[in-house]
Protein backbone atom coordinates (compact mmCIF):
# COMPACT_ATOMS: atom_id res chain seq x y z
CA UNK A 1 0.00 0.00 0.00
CA UNK A 2 1.31 3.83 -0.38
CA UNK A 3 1.09 5.86 2.62
CA UNK A 4 -0.24 9.06 3.63
CA UNK A 5 2.60 10.74 5.80
CA UNK A 6 1.70 11.70 8.21
CA UNK A 7 -1.94 11.50 7.43
CA UNK A 8 -3.52 14.09 9.05
CA UNK A 9 -6.12 14.24 5.98
CA UNK A 10 -6.04 16.46 3.26
CA UNK A 11 -2.73 17.93 4.11
CA UNK A 12 -1.60 14.27 3.39
CA UNK A 13 1.82 14.13 0.87
CA UNK A 14 0.81 10.69 -0.33
CA UNK A 15 4.10 8.69 -1.07
CA UNK A 16 5.28 5.13 -1.07
CA UNK A 17 7.88 6.34 1.63
CA UNK A 18 7.26 5.26 5.40
CA UNK A 19 10.44 7.26 6.89
CA UNK A 20 10.54 10.76 8.14
CA UNK A 21 12.70 12.81 9.54
CA UNK A 22 11.25 15.68 12.23
CA UNK A 23 13.94 18.37 13.09
CA UNK A 24 12.27 20.95 16.40
CA UNK A 25 14.12 23.02 18.49
CA UNK A 26 12.29 21.60 21.73
CA UNK A 27 10.24 18.52 23.07
CA UNK A 28 7.64 21.03 23.84
CA UNK A 29 7.33 22.20 20.13
CA UNK A 30 7.61 18.56 19.12
CA UNK A 31 4.65 17.29 21.04
CA UNK A 32 2.27 20.23 19.61
CA UNK A 33 3.02 19.71 15.77
CA UNK A 34 3.07 16.00 16.14
CA UNK A 35 -0.69 15.46 18.40
CA UNK A 36 -2.60 15.81 15.26
CA UNK A 37 -0.47 12.61 14.00
CA UNK A 38 -1.11 10.67 17.39
CA UNK A 39 -4.81 12.28 17.48
CA UNK A 40 -5.26 10.73 14.43
CA UNK A 41 -3.97 7.25 14.85
CA UNK A 42 -6.55 7.01 17.78
CA UNK A 43 -9.36 8.24 15.69
CA UNK A 44 -8.10 5.32 13.11
CA UNK A 45 -7.80 2.67 15.10
CA UNK A 46 -3.82 2.41 14.81
CA UNK A 47 -1.39 1.94 17.54
CA UNK A 48 1.00 4.61 18.88
CA UNK A 49 4.23 3.24 20.00
CA UNK A 50 6.41 6.17 21.39
CA UNK A 51 10.26 5.49 21.79
CA UNK A 52 11.14 7.25 24.47
CA UNK A 53 14.45 8.04 26.36
CA UNK A 54 13.91 6.47 29.70
CA UNK A 55 14.27 10.15 31.50
CA UNK A 56 11.67 11.11 29.82
CA UNK A 57 8.90 8.87 30.05
CA UNK A 58 6.67 10.44 32.66
CA UNK A 59 6.85 13.91 30.80
CA UNK A 60 5.69 12.46 27.79
CA UNK A 61 2.65 10.69 29.25
CA UNK A 62 2.14 14.21 30.08
CA UNK A 63 2.80 15.87 26.98
CA UNK A 64 0.06 13.80 25.33
CA UNK A 65 -2.66 14.01 27.88
CA UNK A 66 -2.01 17.86 27.26
CA UNK A 67 -2.65 17.14 23.53
CA UNK A 68 -6.11 15.14 24.03
CA UNK A 69 -5.22 11.61 24.00
CA UNK A 70 -7.04 9.46 26.44
CA UNK A 71 -3.45 7.92 27.82
CA UNK A 72 -4.46 5.66 30.51
CA UNK A 73 -7.18 4.07 28.45
CA UNK A 74 -4.67 3.82 25.32
CA UNK A 75 -2.24 1.88 26.83
CA UNK A 76 -4.59 -0.14 28.92
CA UNK A 77 -6.27 -1.24 25.92
CA UNK A 78 -2.59 -1.16 23.76
CA UNK A 79 -3.17 1.37 21.23
CA UNK A 80 -0.74 3.38 22.93
CA UNK A 81 2.26 1.71 23.87
CA UNK A 82 5.46 3.59 25.32
CA UNK A 83 8.73 2.05 25.57
CA UNK A 84 12.34 3.60 26.88
CA UNK A 85 15.10 3.92 24.15
CA UNK A 86 17.28 2.77 23.62
CA UNK A 87 17.22 -0.08 26.28
CA UNK A 88 21.02 0.02 27.12
CA UNK A 89 23.14 3.41 27.45
CA UNK A 90 26.69 2.59 25.46
CA UNK A 91 27.60 2.40 21.90
CA UNK A 92 25.13 2.42 19.22
CA UNK A 93 24.05 -1.03 18.48
CA UNK A 94 22.97 -0.59 14.62
CA UNK A 95 21.97 -4.82 14.01
CA UNK A 96 20.06 -4.64 17.40
CA UNK A 97 18.18 -1.76 16.74
CA UNK A 98 17.32 -2.17 13.44
CA UNK A 99 16.01 -6.13 14.62
CA UNK A 100 14.14 -4.29 17.60
CA UNK A 101 12.15 -2.34 15.07
CA UNK A 102 11.93 -5.22 12.52
CA UNK A 103 10.27 -7.19 15.28
CA UNK A 104 8.10 -3.85 16.22
CA UNK A 105 6.70 -3.01 12.94
CA UNK A 106 6.06 -6.73 11.49
CA UNK A 107 4.09 -7.55 14.69
CA UNK A 108 2.19 -4.31 14.93
CA UNK A 109 1.29 -4.17 11.22
CA UNK A 110 -0.02 -8.18 11.26
CA UNK A 111 -3.65 -8.45 9.55
CA UNK A 112 -4.36 -10.50 12.78
CA UNK A 113 -3.73 -7.92 15.17
CA UNK A 114 -6.51 -5.86 16.94
CA UNK A 115 -5.39 -2.27 15.54
CA UNK A 116 -5.53 -1.02 11.61
CA UNK A 117 -2.39 -0.09 11.42
CA UNK A 118 1.04 1.68 13.30
CA UNK A 119 3.09 4.91 13.78
CA UNK A 120 6.26 5.21 15.24
CA UNK A 121 7.82 8.15 16.71
CA UNK A 122 11.23 7.74 17.97
CA UNK A 123 12.88 10.07 20.01
CA UNK A 124 16.69 10.41 18.85
CA UNK A 125 18.40 13.34 21.09
CA UNK A 126 20.45 10.25 22.69
CA UNK A 127 22.46 9.48 18.94
CA UNK A 128 23.64 12.75 18.54
CA UNK A 129 24.91 12.85 22.14
CA UNK A 130 28.94 13.03 22.26
CA UNK A 131 30.68 9.39 22.40
CA UNK A 132 28.20 7.99 19.35
CA UNK A 133 29.54 6.99 16.42
CA UNK A 134 27.66 9.16 13.72
CA UNK A 135 28.65 6.64 10.84
CA UNK A 136 26.87 4.07 13.66
CA UNK A 137 23.73 6.21 13.05
CA UNK A 138 23.67 6.94 9.76
CA UNK A 139 23.76 3.17 8.61
CA UNK A 140 21.11 2.61 11.12
CA UNK A 141 19.29 5.41 9.60
CA UNK A 142 19.50 4.27 5.79
CA UNK A 143 19.10 0.73 6.79
CA UNK A 144 15.67 1.31 8.45
CA UNK A 145 14.06 2.69 5.30
CA UNK A 146 14.14 -1.15 3.88
CA UNK A 147 12.52 -2.69 7.01
CA UNK A 148 9.83 0.46 7.64
CA UNK A 149 9.18 -0.64 3.45
CA UNK A 150 8.88 -4.41 3.72
CA UNK A 151 6.31 -3.80 7.02
CA UNK A 152 4.54 -0.82 5.28
CA UNK A 153 4.12 0.98 8.69
CA UNK A 154 5.18 4.95 9.31
CA UNK A 155 8.03 6.31 11.68
CA UNK A 156 9.36 9.47 12.67
CA UNK A 157 12.67 9.87 13.94
CA UNK A 158 12.45 12.96 16.58
CA UNK A 159 15.97 14.70 16.37
CA UNK A 160 16.47 18.19 18.38
CA UNK A 161 17.80 21.09 17.03
CA UNK A 162 20.37 22.28 18.94
CA UNK A 163 22.87 19.87 19.18
CA UNK A 164 23.00 19.55 15.29
CA UNK A 165 25.79 20.84 13.15
CA UNK A 166 25.06 21.46 9.42
CA UNK A 167 26.92 18.16 7.92
CA UNK A 168 25.33 15.93 10.24
CA UNK A 169 21.79 17.83 9.87
CA UNK A 170 22.68 17.28 5.91
CA UNK A 171 23.42 13.69 6.60
CA UNK A 172 20.47 13.23 8.12
CA UNK A 173 18.19 14.15 5.68
CA UNK A 174 20.15 12.02 3.46
CA UNK A 175 18.78 9.35 4.64
CA UNK A 176 14.93 10.24 4.92
CA UNK A 177 12.72 10.23 2.20
CA UNK A 178 10.51 12.21 3.93
CA UNK A 179 10.91 15.13 6.23
CA UNK A 180 9.49 18.05 8.83
CA UNK A 181 11.20 21.13 9.76
CA UNK A 182 9.15 24.15 11.74
CA UNK A 183 6.19 21.89 11.25
CA UNK A 184 6.04 21.52 7.56
CA UNK A 185 5.74 17.76 5.87
CA UNK A 186 7.43 17.27 2.44
CA UNK A 187 9.26 15.09 0.29
CA UNK A 188 13.05 15.22 0.82
CA UNK A 189 14.88 16.67 -2.07
CA UNK A 190 17.92 15.74 -0.74
CA UNK A 191 17.14 11.92 -0.05
CA UNK A 192 20.11 9.53 -1.33
CA UNK A 193 19.03 5.90 -2.05
CA UNK A 194 20.01 3.36 0.98
CA UNK A 195 22.32 1.61 -0.99
CA UNK A 196 24.24 4.44 -2.73
CA UNK A 197 24.50 6.03 1.03
CA UNK A 198 25.77 2.97 2.33
CA UNK A 199 28.38 2.34 -0.04
CA UNK A 200 29.38 6.33 0.84
CA UNK A 201 29.29 5.79 4.67
CA UNK A 202 32.17 2.61 3.58
CA UNK A 203 34.12 4.48 2.06
CA UNK A 204 34.22 6.98 4.99
CA UNK A 205 35.10 4.82 7.51
CA UNK A 206 37.86 3.53 5.11
CA UNK A 207 39.18 6.82 4.87
CA UNK A 208 38.25 7.98 8.34
CA UNK A 209 36.37 10.96 7.22
CA UNK A 210 33.03 11.25 9.70
CA UNK A 211 31.63 14.23 8.63
CA UNK A 212 29.48 14.50 5.09
CA UNK A 213 29.01 17.96 3.43
CA UNK A 214 27.24 20.91 5.13
CA UNK A 215 23.38 21.55 4.85
CA UNK A 216 22.41 24.59 2.20
CA UNK A 217 22.49 27.86 3.55
CA UNK A 218 18.56 27.74 2.92
CA UNK A 219 16.34 24.59 2.70
CA UNK A 220 14.04 24.28 -0.09
CA UNK A 221 10.59 26.15 0.93
CA UNK A 222 8.04 23.54 1.17
CA UNK A 223 4.92 24.23 -0.82
CA UNK A 224 1.76 25.60 -0.07
CA UNK A 225 -0.45 24.05 2.18
CA UNK A 226 1.87 21.35 3.71
CA UNK A 227 1.86 22.69 7.08
CA UNK A 228 0.20 20.26 9.91
CA UNK A 229 -1.67 22.82 12.44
Amino acid sequence: RGASAPGWNERAVITTHFHICAFFDSRDEAGQVLAPFYREAQARNECNLHLVEPDGLDEHRVRLAAAGIDVPGCEHRGQLVLRPWPDEAGAFDVEGLLEAMDRATAERGAASGAFDGLRVMAQMGWAVRPGIDRLDLLEYEARLNRVLDTNQQLAICVYDLAPLDGATMMDLLRTHPLTMIGGVLRENPFFTPPAEMLRELFARRATGRRRGRSAPAALPVPAPGRRAE
